[in-house]
C-alpha cells in the first residue's frame, strides 16, 4: 500500500512537470515500458540487484537517448535508480496512465460475457449509458468468460453492472432464503 501511495505522488508530480514543460509524460513512459517489456536483458539490468547503480544508470541513459526521452523523464528515472526505488517504476507508469486518461475524460473497463464476441449494437448501448452516468468516455474491452451461464457483467473502475444469469439466480436464492 505504501508503494502505491508513493507511486501516485511521483505520477502526479511527473504529470504536472510534463504539463509545465509541454512534455507528454504518459506517451514517453508508455514507449519506455514497451522497450523494457520487450527486452529481458534491459528489465534485468534495471530491476535486479545484481547490477550496480552506475551500470543501471549507464544502460538506462543509453536507452533514454535512443528513445529521445525528455530530460524530465530521464532525470526522474535516474533519481529512482539512485534512490533504489526503480522497482516502483511499473506502479508509477500505471498511475501516470490512469491519471492521464482521467484528465482526458477517458476511463477503461471490461465487459464479460459467455459469447465468443460482443454484439456491436449492445456495446454501443452500454457505452452510451456509461457516458451519461459517469460523464466520461469509457473504453471497454470484451472478455469471454466461459464460467458465466448467460448475460453480461460490465466493470468500470469501482462501478459494476452485473446482468448475468448467475447473479440474478444468486439474488433470487438470497431473497428466498431471507424470507
Amino acid at each position: 500500500m505504501k508503494e502505491q501511495t508513493v507511486a501516485k505522488v511521483y505520477a502526479q508530480s511527473l504529470l504536472e512537470l510534463g504539463d509545465d514543460k509541454k512534455v507528454n509524460i504518459a506517451d514517453e513512459l508508455t514507449k519506455l515500458t514497451e522497450v523494457i517489456n520487450n527486452s529481458n536483458a534491459l528489465e534485468n539490468v534495471l530491476f535486479l540487484e545484481l547490477f550496480t547503480l552506475d551500470e543501471k544508470r549507464v544502460v538506462f541513459n543509453d536507452v533514454a537517448k535512443k528513445l529521445n526521452l525528455s530530460p524530465i523523464t530521464t532525470e526522474t528515472i535516474n533519481f529512482l535508480i539512485d534512490e533504489k526505488r526503480i522497482g516502483i517504476l511499473p506502479l508509477i507508469v500505471k498511475e501516470v496512465i490512469v491519471m492521464d486518461d482521467d484528465r482526458r475524460g477517458f476511463i477503461k473497463g471490461t465487459i464479460e460475457g459467455n459469447a465468443a464476441d460482443l454484439d456491436p449494437a449492445f456495446k454501443e448501448k452500454i457505452l452510451t449509458f456509461l457516458k451519461q452516468k459517469l460523464g466520461k468516455t469509457p473504453h471497454l474491452d470484451y472478455v469471454s468468460n466461459k464460467n458465466m451461464t448467460a448475460g453480461y457483467k460490465v466493470t468500470v473502475e469501482d462501478l459494476q453492472l452485473d446482468a448475468s444469469l448467475d447473479n440474478q439466480l444468486e439474488q433470487f436464492k438470497q431473497s428466498i432464503l431471507s424470507e
